[in-house]
């Protein structure tokens, strides 16, 4: 059982949380037939060994990092409670059920699941090379709408490009505030970032951009799709509450409650994007 709880720690598997309700509505959304339930089990299959895989790629790669940093070197792997043997298992047995939902989905989704992989397997490095690590980890959830589209139709149509857009930047905006939590020690480390770069409060300024940015694409969508009315657009004005008090718990001289901002009301953002679509679509 402790080990049990070592891996769900490692791959932080509360946080799905953050992704699964944006891809269920990207099934409501997209879909143009209902789905079977076997469709819709592979996805969510998918999705949850993707972000498996995601995490223990990021937990392998930057636990050298992790050993130093006083926020992480608790955690289960730089802590030594798992070994990099077992993540390396992890990887493959993430990796190998990924691939297999893909196939059982459709040979589209089979033959694109690479993709996903390498830019699974690429995120950690990039804060290596450039200071926009986000923007990869945005590429990731841009792909997820995608991802559906082509499991559900097998193409990939405006819509879901719209849609992985605004997820895009929702997920940018948030893991420029999440790096906020590291911004001395990635400075000392020569590890890179939107914060390093720009310093704390023109970060938050570029987040809240990013986030107008997510508003105006699924706006933008909620015009573009012939099913999405009222209800949606009123569920809009909730989500925009929701990401005002976001950024008004977090200033440049007090990021105390930074876990706040992220954890929580980032998991209201998603929940709520996905009761929105529910209601409108039993409207």
């Amino acid at each position: 059982m402790d080990k049990l709880k070592d891996y769900a720690e490692l791959v932080k598997f509360e946080h799905t949380i953050f992704a699964l309700p944006f891809a269920l509505s990207s099934v409501l959304i997209l879909m143009e037939d209902p789905p079977s339930l076997w469709r819709i089990f592979w996805i969510l299959v998918a999705l949850i060994s993707a972000r498996t895989l995601g995490m223990a790629f990021n937990r392998l790669i930057d636990e050298p990092f992790d050993r130093l940093n006083p926020r992480t070197k608790d955690w289960p792997l730089s802590s030594g409670r798992v070994s990099r043997e077992e993540v390396k298992k992890l990887i493959l047995a993430s990796g190998g059920v990924f691939l297999i939902s893909c196939g059982m989905i459709n040979f589209l989704a089979l033959v694109l699941s690479p993709i996903v992989i390498l830019l699974l397997w690429a995120y950690p490095y990039s804060k290596r090379f450039t200071y926009y690590p986000h923007f990869v980890l945005g590429i990731v959830y841009l792909l997820i709408p995608v991802a559906v589209d082509v499991a559900l139709n097998e193409r990939v149509s405006l819509n879901a490009l719209v849609l992985g857009f605004g997820m895009a930047l929702w997920v940018a905006g948030f893991d420029v505030l999440y790096s906020l939590q590291d911004y001395e020690f990635d400075r000392e480390q020569g590890l890179k970032s939107i914060p390093v770069k720009f310093g704390i409060r023109r970060s938050l300024e570029l987040a809240r951009i990013f986030h107008l940015g997510t508003l105006v694409s699924l706006v933008i969508l909620g015009f573009a799709h012939e099913d999405l009315g009222v209800v949606y657009f009123l569920g809009l004005v909730v989500l925009a509450l929701f990401l005002v008090y976001e950024h008004s718990l977090i200033r440049p001289d007090d990021l105390s409650k930074l876990n706040k901002a992220f954890f929580t009301v980032n998991g209201y953002v998603s929940v709520a994007f996905f009761l929105t679509v529910a209601l409108e679509f039993l409207v």
